[in-house]
Order: C-alpha cells, then sequence, then structure tokens
C-alpha cells in the first residue's frame, strides 16, 4: 500500500503519526506527573494505579450522567461527533496495531493486541453510532 501513496503523502502521513506520539507521550507524561503527585501529597498512602483507578471511576460516572442528561432533539448531532471522535480512536489504533513485532521482548506484542481491540471496539461504536443516528433521522421523515 505504500508504494501507492506518492512521497508527499507519505511524508505528511509520518509527520502526522510522529505528531500523534508526541502528543501520547505528553499526555502519558501528565498523567504521570498526576499521579506521582498524589503519591506524593498523600505522603506515600496514595498508590499512583489507585489514583488513575479514581479518575477513570470519576470520568464513567461524569459521562453516564452527562450523556443522559442530553435532550432528544441534540441526540443526533452528538452522536455524529462522537462518530468522528471514535474515528480518531481507529487512526491511533491502526497505529498502534500497526507496531512491528521484534525478537526482543518489548511490548510490541501487547500493543498490537491493544490496538486491535481498541480497533473493534471503536469499529462497534462508529457502526452503532450510524445506526442510530439513521433511526433517529427516520423519526423526522414525513410518512406517507
Amino acid at each position: 500500500m505504500a508504494s501507492e501513496l506518492d512521497p508527499q503523502t507519505l511524508e505528511k502521513l509520518k509527520a502526522a503519526a510522529a505528531a500523534a506520539r508526541q502528543a501520547a507521550d505528553s499526555a502519558q507524561a501528565y498523567a504521570d506527573q498526576f499521579a506521582a503527585g498524589a503519591h506524593g501529597l498523600s505522603g506515600g498512602a496514595i498508590d499512583p494505579f489507585i489514583f488513575r483507578v479514581a479518575i477513570f471511576a470519576l470520568a464513567v460516572f461524569v459521562g453516564y450522567y452527562v450523556v443522559w442528561s442530553v435532550k432528544p432533539a441534540l441526540h443526533t448531532p452528538l452522536m455524529s461527533v462522537t462518530n468522528a471522535i471514535s474515528s480518531v480512536i481507529v487512526v491511533g489504533a491502526l497505529l498502534s496495531a500497526g507496531v512491528e513485532v521484534t525478537s526482543a521482548d518489548d511490548g510490541a506484542g501487547t500493543a498490537r493486541f491493544y490496538g486491535f481491540l481498541a480497533l473493534i471496539l471503536a469499529s462497534v461504536n462508529i457502526f452503532g453510532g450510524f445506526l442510530v443516528t439513521e433511526r433517529m433521522l427516520s423519526m423526522f421523515k414525513k410518512k406517507g
């Protein structure tokens, strides 16, 4: 497939992949700093893993209440935005699933597995979102 792309497009894709890796590394660094900060502020009583789990649990509750408080008229535009976000996740999952596995155990196999899993889950989210959006739009069509 790479031979089908012109060199300029290939360079742009490489630059975008490098920027995505840099952003992911930066986000991971911030998460590590927050976790280490909580660990330090608590005098070592809070493990950084527990801090991350607590953030995830809070995100689940906030997400639940935000989604269920959306008015039905706003559901279709919201699903379109969610599909756009999931398409970005698909790009990241493809980058992760395409990591080359070397003979050294450097975690590339794990990255490929989680990339493939993320690709499947994001694809289900996208296709399900399109189905729900189509059903919502059919409610507004005139019958007859």
